[in-house]
């Protein structure tokens, strides 16, 4: 594997059940990659470093919707 090849880890909130997994792709000069664990082939969403961040502290608030 090369810098130009990302390199895929699974979402930590994913179980060995397939359920509603993402991959995470940070490993790329400016951007973060994320697709749907289900569907390796399928569309890609693209996040600046700063937003995916962003949208991780979000998502790890008490109270968020988005949390666990």
């Amino acid at each position: 594997m090369t810098m130009s090849e990302p390199c895929w880890r699974t979402s930590t909130r994913s179980t060995d059940s397939g359920g509603n997994c993402v991959e995470v792709a940070d490993n790329m000069p400016g951007v973060v990659l994320v697709r749907d664990s289900k569907d390796r082939s399928g569309p890609i969403l693209t996040f600046a470093p700063s937003a995916w961040r962003g949208f991780v502290a979000d998502a790890a608030q008490p109270g968020s919707r988005r949390a666990g």
